[in-house]
């Protein structure tokens, strides 16, 4: 990938707020049934790290049962209010009007939309008609270093070619109280919804450098993270062997990311991680052999919003952004897949 320019980072969020111990108390509530599951798995939510997170529905909503004509269109009304406000910001950041960009790429994987987020969007946001869309579904987490990998490599691939990305993920409307798999009270208690979007161009002005990308997908992982598709909707898969996965192999996926970037691990400023839970954090520290209070953001970032899937990197991006981006940045996050997705940046 030739190197190209982020001119821009902009972030949204739904307006609803819900604080953890609202939500312990809720969750406990709607798992009355199954009382011995909860009481098991409560603790989650005071060890999440989280203090708060923004979702696209009243509570009230996520308390009554849902299939997936309700959670879809519930996910279609927010994740277009969503892409609209991100986009628009990140646009103007750019010093750029909307008829100015080339293509979007657009990644989502909690609800289906056909037409794509960015086609229900068009009129809206004032592209023009020849404006080239990329949809894309299935990264989950790792969308956001993915996707912004996948705008870079196309804005790169013309002059002075300008290109869109926008992630959208509504991960709450796939909480489900009808479960009795542990990883829906889990999810009751990391999940929250956002947006970012970001503009990339081949140009030279910018506020960062994106310099490469590389990805490392392990065999037979399937089932460690993704959605099961059911009649109610989509469910969550989270296997415990997560964070201990990352701590054995995550080392390993850097060193070869580097060697394909053409640096070394030490060459790093910073690393600028999503920050899946707080076990997967303390993960990465430990593989990486990182100081305590490196991913001081990425703790940040999941106090004030959770996990919003693929956006959440992109806030800690933001953050990082504003106090001033280190000379190089490896960005990263997991995935199913199950993968890792890596893009390093460089200062302006």
């Amino acid at each position: 990938m030739r190197p190209c320019s982020l001119l821009s980072l902009a972030t949204a969020v739904p307006p609803q707020v819900v604080f953890q111990d609202e939500a312990k108390r809720r969750a406990r509530e709607a798992f009355g049934g199954k009382k011995e599951l909860f009481d098991r798995l409560s603790g989650v939510f005071d060890n999440a790290g989280i203090a708060k997170r923004h979702i696209v529905a009243p509570q009230d909503w996520y308390m009554a049962g849902h299939g997936w004509h309700d959670r879809n269109n519930v996910y279609l009304e927010a994740s277009e209010n969503l892409f609209v406000e991100a986009a628009t910001a990140a646009i103007e950041k750019a010093d750029l009007t909307a008829d100015e960009i080339d293509g979007v790429v657009t990644v989502s994987t909690t609800g289906i939309a056909t037409p794509s987020l960015d086609a229900r969007a068009f009129k809206r946001m004032g592209f023009r008609e020849d404006i080239r869309r990329v949809p894309v579904f299935g990264l989950g987490c790792a969308g956001g270093v993915n996707g912004l990998a996948t705008t870079a490599r196309l804005a790169s691939a013309e002059p002075d070619a300008k290109w869109l990305f926008v992630t959208v993920e509504t991960c709450s409307i796939s909480i489900r109280l009808d479960s009795d798999d542990p990883a829906a009270v889990v999810a009751t208690a990391l999940f929250g919804d956002g947006a970012a979007a970001a503009v990339v161009s081949s140009g030279e002005h910018s506020i960062a450098k994106i310099v490469g990308s590389a990805e490392k997908i392990w065999p037979d992982t399937l089932r460690i993270m993704g959605w099961d598709v059911e009649d109610p909707g989509l469910a969550v898969v989270f296997d415990r062997a997560i964070p201990p996965f990352i701590e054995a192999e995550l080392a390993q996926a850097v060193d070869g990311m580097c060697e394909q970037l053409g640096i070394s691990r030490d060459d790093i400023d910073r690393m600028c991680c999503h920050p899946g839970g707080v076990k997967v954090i303390d993960a990465i520290e430990t593989a990486l052999e990182l100081n305590q209070g490196e991913l001081n953001l990425e703790r940040e970032v999941l106090n004030d919003y959770g996990n919003m899937s693929a956006p959440t990197v992109m806030f800690v991006l933001e953050r990082l952004l504003e106090q001033g981006l280190p000379e190089k940045v490896l960005m990263t996050a997991f995935g199913p897949g199950f993968t890792c997705a890596g893009l390093l940046l460089e200062a302006a």
